[in-house]
């Protein structure tokens, strides 16, 4: 998306921009509400198709897998499509793609199922945090924190509406078939609202699969760092509270909760510190909260300083991944091929957090093993500095505000229809909501 487009309606005004930016935020609520929808008829699947708790975990592990295979593709159908027309399509079938595992029969079909569930998580995820990058860029202040947070807030949302569902007694096939088509409409009048990206005609096509460029690997291993503490929190916090601090199965399942609401929280308050403190202060402070919280945990007497740590690892990790995905949309020439990248690594990361942890587990102890999340933790203190936004060609300076550039400038992709390295209109600093 490193291009400029044919310029029709003359340069969007600043409340365009803003407009796109609810569009967009709608987006991220829809997809993150698939996710939370699938995740509480998890139970209803696995009896569905009959299967084993091992057979199950084999199962969700190809929605990681369809991820990392498909998301390397998203820059090749935004490029041919346009950011606008490739989010139409690959949002909606995501939403869509909800209605397929609740519908397998057996093992090999729900495989193939989420395969397919994943793919097109992964695609569109990309497309969107890409869309997401320029308008940011455009409004000249951070909305990357609050755009995740919406999509958490989306998930919440998502799981409500599913425990409902599972206590009304409704089958997962009709929640989610219903799920999947009020998602599907709401996706597809959502995306009409956002920035559309186009690549220049003289542009070449991005490579179908290619390995992200060096800054976005270093960018890709300060997200691993927070996704390893993410995902080793929300699986093995209860479990952590229940078998170290024999706490009952109550206060273990609210350290989860704990953990999952200050995320939440901290990513819609977060734009307002990276636009006053720069993304590297914010994730340095990140790095505070959550090694302090790692070592709440490990050290812990009791299950309340336990939770109040987990809740600590919340703060400090939340505003890690929007940040990353912002940095590596600026960090080169093809920001989708960058944002793929970075999310690859991510999607790895909270991949494998889980086993290791259980690995580290069996070999020593959960304490040893949440030594190593509070030690990756600490290495968010030492790689903040390549999330620093970088000067761009011509002398702008991609996020020129706050303390060490919280604030993007000019100088990013043309969208809709305007022109690369042009003036954007309301880059005033710290512009309104």
């Amino acid at each position: 998306m490193t291009s400029q487009a044919a310029h029709h309606d003359g340069e969007p005004g600043i409340r365009h921009v803003r407009r796109a930016r609810v569009a967009l935020a709608v987006v991220f609520c829809a997809h993150g509400c698939v996710t939370g929808s699938f995740a509480t008829r998890v139970p209803w699947i696995q009896d569905h198709t009959g299967i084993g708790a091992g057979q199950l975990g084999l199962a969700l592990a190809f929605p990681a897998l369809g991820s990392l295979l498909a998301m390397p593709l998203a820059g090749t159908v935004a490029h041919r499509l346009g950011s606008r027309a490739a989010l139409r399509v690959l949002l909606s079938a995501w939403t869509l793609s909800l209605a397929l595992p609740s519908l397998a029969p057996n093992l090999y079909t729900l495989c193939a199922a989420l395969f397919v569930y994943g793919a097109s998580s992964g695609m569109s995820d990309v497309v969107m945090n890409g869309i997401g990058v320029e308008t940011e860029n455009r409004l000249g202040r951070s909305i990357m924190s609050g755009l995740h947070g919406m999509w958490s807030g989306g998930a919440l949302l998502g799981s409500a509406f599913g425990a409902l569902a599972a206590n009304l007694g409704a089958g997962a096939p009709l929640h989610h078939e219903l799920a999947a088509a009020v998602l599907t409409a709401v996706g597809l009048l959502a995306c009409g609202g956002v920035l559309d990206v186009r690549s220049a005609p003289e542009a070449q096509a991005p490579p179908r699969f290619a390995l992200p460029p060096r800054a976005a690997l270093l960018i890709g291993l300060v997200g691993f760092c927070a996704v390893f503490g993410e995902g080793a929190s929300l699986d093995w916090s209860a479990v952590y509270l229940r078998d170290v601090l024999s706490t009952s199965a109550g206060l273990a399942a609210a350290s989860t909760t704990a953990f999952s609401l200050t995320m939440a929280v901290t990513r819609i308050a977060g734009d307002r510190l990276v636009d006053r403190f720069g993304p590297v202060r914010t994730v340095r402070a990140g790095g505070v909260f959550a090694t302090a919280g790692g070592a709440l945990v490990v050290l812990a007497p009791r299950p309340e300083i336990a939770m109040g740590g987990f809740a600590l690892l919340g703060v400090g990790v939340a505003i890690v991944v929007p940040l990353a995905f912002a940095a590596a949309g600026r960090s080169g020439s093809n920001p989708n091929q960058a944002i793929a990248g970075v999310a690859t690594i991510t999607y790895t990361s909270g991949l494998v957090a889980p086993s290791v942890i259980g690995g580290v587990a069996h070999a020593s102890s959960l304490q040893a093993a949440f030594g190593l999340v509070t030690l990756l933790a600490a290495g968010l203190l030492a790689g903040a500095g390549v999330l620093r936004p970088r000067p761009r060609a011509g002398g702008d300076r991609l996020g020129g505000g706050g303390a060490d550039g919280a604030n993007p400038a000019a100088g990013t992709a043309g969208t809709d229809g305007a022109p690369a390295n042009g003036p954007r209109p309301g880059r005033t600093g710290h512009a309104g909501p």
